[in-house]
């Protein structure tokens, strides 16, 4: 049986000095990339770094609406809902703090 495909929302911001996931909170994922938004530079280069993280080849990830927007909709295949809040929320969560004894 073939897993549902689940969705995420991401804020993304282009022309950054690095590309990296920089946090998960309130059901929103935001993300910078090095790439322009120039002829699709930026989604491509959004779409490896979710195929990455997610464990997924790219072609399980698709931008569904917000295309030519910094707001979007990603369709991730091969993984429900709860496997990827889960795997976001587990990557952002707060360290938790040692008891002192």
């Amino acid at each position: 049986m073939a897993k549902a495909d689940s969705t995420i929302r991401v804020r993304l911001t282009p022309r950054s000095g690095r590309t990296e996931l920089q946090r998960y909170e309130n059901g929103v994922l935001h993300a910078r990339v090095t790439a322009p938004p120039v002829d699709g530079a930026a989604n491509t280069a959004l779409i490896s770094l979710l195929a990455n993280l997610l464990g997924v080849p790219k072609s399980s990830v698709s931008i569904v609406s917000g295309a030519s927007s910094r707001e979007k909709k990603v369709a991730i295949a091969e993984r429900t809902q709860n496997e990827v809040e889960s795997l976001l929320r587990g990557r952002f969560a707060a360290p938790v703090a040692e008891a002192e004894a």
